[in-house]
């Protein structure tokens, strides 16, 4: 019975990556340009967007500043379909064993600054985005973990004549990740760029969570009956029963071993009778190098970027004040630091132009993420490797076409086709991303010389991923769940040239 608290409390607490609403690696986003939106393929594009996603092209732009600026919206839901035999006694459940939970998130303000300014051979530039995270989500039912986790509280009370359970549970996670980029591109030839920069990477997170309104229905009795007062009740009949036995002098029959080991249950049990309710607060920086290098040749332009691992060390401040015996509750521990890295990536792209007006693009990403570390506990033993239980690290396609439709309108569109290495053991119900393809759409305008507006819509749309059925720990039956999710994202922005 301990040990199922500790559960509850490790569901409460593990809320790492809640709803990242951006597009990209499991901790990466790469939409920082209203570009990216509505044609995903820009690696091997020239523009200033390019400080981003091909910073050594940006050296062949004109002479002077450049600058964009990039307003997003982004607006996420996230479902999972979890089976657990011991919702079949839960009073909102009609006895079914599978229950749907929804999260939400909205980010209603995803702001992006790219700025270069070139001169002969050299471009200076700056990007500042919401590279990881951005946005908050909400589990207004919380989760399957969280529910189960009561449900076989309930199940494990039936010989004090439990029949039912009932329950209140809130999930809510908020994750940004802000990136600031310094670099510069150099020419060294009419053809060939190079870039070197570094990014500082400012990180804060905030995790809510509850159980609470935990309430029982017993043999005997219509109404369900809170939690709190099944304790008391319960507890003073036991010891009751104990005091008894002792006075008959019945300390060694299999019913006063009942009575005693009941009572111990019981008093594990003291310190949730009220429910949980737990906070983390976490923040922390990293700092990353990037390079790059553009080629140009004929009608082609070619591009590759390399960004090194980002080593995060994300610190707690949280109500989680003592050492638990099991899995991810340390990661939480108060006044600790915990690895939260942001992978290393590796970026080609390519940009076919067989008319003036017309421009094709092709792009390749993979994120390195199994040698990104990430803390997590196992019996109270820390490990910094979670992300080696993945298969691989992610890879994204990307392709993409852009069009000069009139003097002073260019539309564009593309798509991209995002493969993670998921495994059964790495997923889970309160952090998970599965494989999806997007696509982007939008519209340039060149509203004078130095003055242009964009805007864009881009949608992912998610395939399902069904984890393999596991006992659970009671011989009744088995456990899984199904996840999914869908986004959708809004943006406009300006360029300005000087």
């Amino acid at each position: 019975m301990k040990k199922t608290w500790k559960i509850v409390a490790i569901a409460l607490l593990a809320i790492i990556n809640v709803c990242p609403v951006m597009a990209g690696g499991i901790l990466t986003n790469t939409n920082q340009n209203v570009a990216f939106l509505r044609n995903p393929a820009r690696d091997g594009a020239i523009d200033i967007d390019g400080v981003y996603s091909n910073p050594a092209g940006v050296a062949f732009l004109k002479d002077g500043l450049h600058l964009s600026f990039n307003w997003q919206a982004a607006f996420q839901t996230r479902t999972i379909d979890t089976t657990s035999p011991y919702f079949e006694i839960g009073a909102q459940n009609n006895g079914s064993s599978v229950k749907s939970y929804e999260g939400t998130a909205r980010a209603m303000f995803i702001p992006s600054l790219q700025a270069a300014y070139n001169k002969d051979k050299w471009s200076f530039q700056f990007n500042f985005a919401v590279t990881g995270g951005g946005g908050k989500c909400e589990f207004d039912k919380g989760l399957g973990s969280f529910e189960s986790t009561v449900g076989k509280i309930g199940y494990d009370l039936r010989a004090l004549g439990v029949t039912n359970y009932d329950c209140s549970s809130y999930m809510q996670g908020k994750q940004y990740y802000f990136g600031f980029t310094l670099g510069a591109a150099y020419k060294i030839t009419e053809n060939l760029s190079v870039y070197g920069g570094l990014r500082v990477l400012y990180g804060i997170a905030s995790y809510k969570a509850k159980i609470d309104n935990i309430r029982v229905k017993t043999v005997g009795r219509q109404d369900y009956q809170s939690f709190n007062s099944f304790l008391t009740e319960n507890m003073d009949n036991l010891k009751l029963m104990q005091y008894a036995l002792e006075q008959a002098g019945a300390t060694a029959t299999p019913n006063y071993a009942r009575v005693v080991g009941t009572l111990q249950k019981l008093d594990q049990l003291e310190a949730y009778r009220n429910g949980v309710n737990l906070l983390s607060n976490q923040n922390g920086t990293g700092v990353a190098p990037i390079l790059g290098a553009d080629f140009k040749y004929g009608k082609f332009n070619f591009a590759v970027k390399y960004e090194f691992r980002t080593k995060m060390a994300m610190k707690n401040e949280s109500t989680v004040d003592k050492v638990y015996a099991i899995d991810a509750v340390n990661t939480y521990l108060d006044d600790s630091e915990i690895r939260e890295d942001q992978p290393s990536l590796l970026a080609f792209g390519v940009q076919y132009s067989p008319v003036d007006k017309v421009r094709i693009n092709a792009g390749y990403h993979h994120f390195y993420d199994k040698n990104a570390k990430k803390t997590y506990y196992v019996n109270s033993v820390r490990y910094d490797n979670k992300n080696s239980q993945l298969k691989k690290g992610t890879d994204e396609y990307l392709g993409g076409v852009e069009v000069d439709v009139a003097k002073k309108w260019t539309a564009s569109a593309g798509f991209q086709i995002t493969r993670y290495g998921n495994t059964d053991e790495y997923i889970n119900d309160i952090s998970f991303v599965v494989n999806s393809w997007s696509f982007g759409l939008g519209a340039k305008y060149q509203v004078s010389d130095k003055v242009a507006v964009q805007a864009a819509f881009f949608q992912t749309n998610y395939d399902k991923y069904t984890t393999q059925a596991v006992m659970i720990e009671d011989p009744k039956g088995m456990m899984q769940n199904t996840f999914g999710r869908t986004n959708r994202v809004i943006a406009i922005g300006a360029n300005l040239d000087f």
